[in-house]
């Protein structure tokens, strides 16, 4: 708004037209203003012209701001410049349209949300701006200047995933992206550290390309591998030798379950409960002499359901079907969903799209209650649904005061079964304490001998390869510096990349992930 400026600026009319603020104003005569080249301060008026300015919004409203400035002559004869347009300090800049409020809030929000979201928040600002120009004033925008820092970061991202991919370059210590590379090449890296010196400590992952790059753009820095790419790396050597000896530490393998007990007995119903009070109604009047007609009349039921009662002489004569009064639909089948059982198929709608392929029509219900029955009674659980080797892996990963008491059992009785897993535990236990408390410099030579003598290849393996890489995971396991900050920023230019769908080119790309912070 024109407030501060009231000594250079005098205000001529405010009106509302149309919802819009329209302030029309003008610079006053008496001040001196200097030429731009020679500094000589001039009033002397060649002409005046108008300016329309977009300011920030006012109580909802639109602001325009109608400004009529002077053009004055220069008086220094040597000078070249004849004629100055006038400025007015913090309302004006050349050639600009809006002021610099308004220009400070179109960057903020254009390096926050881009164009189309940006656009989008500042109409319900009242500023009209299309996502193009919006997107222009970023990529107007200077860019910083860029110096290498003492601890440099250096990390991949996707610019297309599977197909293209850039490098982020991060100041570790002050935890601000100094640069971005068009790819992850180490060619591309080894000069951009050749022409940008001082680099002391290079944090990385263990991806050749960088290793290689830092090793020929900055021979003289300490390469430093990141401490959770090198715990990602032993997980998943844990959890190839977890896979390979499953069925050395899985439960023995339990007898099949007898036909009998896969069916369990269904609890009465009220019709067998009716059979059974009137089985012995029936016989009571037998015994006190009652014929058929009088049983009939006394209990008033059909001549043959009477017969019926009177010529069994036990109730389970007539609930020859079990329990229920009837027989099941999966009774005939038991000896099939034993086996099934066992094998380790559980699921309800397996069962029964595997009885309807077979031709037996049966409803999902009834499957379903087959198996909430064998679920409530505590049927064994088969082998095949043992914890898997990515579960087992995943706790013998996790630090020991983190688990809970059956999981620990769990461990334990795996462990005693197989000495491979036993010997496994113990070295990742040992590497944890390593890793978290830094003492690469002291423990990694024995670790790396005691992981080559286990017998377990995946764990050979995984001491082999760093072993390969030995200075940079030994400065990893021993200084304080990491790329913890730099997988930060990956995420965050991931969040910069779906704001503007992916569409964004690497100029408009590079733009907003160095300045917006």
């Amino acid at each position: 708004m024109l407030l501060p400026h009231l000594e250079k600026v005098l205000v001529e009319q405010v009106v509302v037209e149309s919802g819009v603020l329209r302030i029309t104003a003008r610079t006053r005569d008496e001040v001196l203003l200097p030429c731009p080249d020679c500094g000589t301060e001039s009033r002397r008026v060649h002409s005046r012209y108008q300016r329309r300015l977009a300011d920030a919004a006012v109580g909802g409203r639109p602001v325009v701001i109608v400004l009529s400035v002077r053009r004055l002559f220069c008086g220094t004869p040597d000078c070249s410049r004849c004629t100055f347009a006038e400025q007015v300090e913090g309302l004006t800049i050349r050639y600009g349209r809006y002021t610099p409020l308004l220009l400070e809030m179109l960057r903020a929000v254009g390096l926050a949300l881009a164009g189309s979201a940006g656009a989008r928040l500042l109409a319900v600002l009242n500023v009209m701006v299309s996502r193009v120009t919006l997107l222009s004033i970023v990529l107007a925008l200077p860019e910083p200047v860029v110096e290498c820092p003492r601890i440099l970061g250096v990390d991949e991202f996707a610019l297309k995933r599977s197909r293209r991919y850039g490098t982020v370059l991060v100041d570790v210590e002050t935890h601000r992206v100094i640069d971005i590379l068009a790819d992850y090449s180490g060619d591309t890296f080894a000069d951009w550290l050749a022409t940008h010196p001082g680099a002391q400590v290079i944090c990385r992952d263990r991806a050749n390309s960088f290793s290689d790059g830092a090793r020929r753009g900055a021979p003289q820095a300490q390469q430093c591998a990141d401490r959770f790419h090198l715990w990602q790396n032993l997980g998943t050597a844990v959890e190839r030798a977890t896979g390979r000896l499953r069925y050395t530490w899985l439960p023995p393998e339990r007898e099949p379950s007898a036909t009998a007990e896969v069916l369990p007995d269904k609890d009465e119903g009220p019709l067998t409960q009716r059979n059974r009070q009137r089985h012995a109604a029936v016989h009571a009047l037998m015994e006190r002499g009652v014929g058929l007609t009088g049983i009939m009349r006394e209990l008033r039921l059909d001549p043959k359901t009477v017969r019926r009662f009177m010529r069994a002489a036990t109730v389970e004569e007539i609930l020859t079907h079990g329990p229920s009064g009837r027989t099941g639909m999966l009774d005939a089948h038991a000896d099939y969903l034993a086996r099934r059982w066992d094998e380790g198929c559980t699921g309800a709608h397996i069962l029964h799209a595997e009885l309807t392929a077979q031709g037996i029509h049966v409803s999902k219900r009834t499957v379903r209650r087959f198996v909430h029955r064998m679920r409530e009674r505590g049927a064994p659980t088969p082998r095949s649904l043992a914890p898997k080797a990515r579960e087992v892996s995943a706790l013998i990963l996790t630090h020991p005061d983190a688990l809970a008491e059956p999981d620990r059992a769990l461990l334990k009785e795996f462990s005693a079964r197989c000495p491979d897993l036993a010997t496994i535990r113990t070295l990742v236990e040992e590497f944890a304490e390593m890793l978290v408390n830094r003492r690469g410099d002291q423990s990694l030579d024995g670790w790396l001998n005691s992981a080559r003598t286990s017998g377990v290849p995946e764990l050979h393996g995984f001491a082999n390869s760093l072993a390969r890489d030995l200075d940079a995971v030994r400065a990893g396991l021993t200084l304080p510096w990491s790329s913890g900050v730099v997988e930060g920023h990956v995420n965050r230019i991931k969040m910069l990349k779906r704001q503007m769908f992916g569409r964004a080119g690497h100029h408009l790309l590079r733009h907003r992930i160095l300045l917006a912070h």
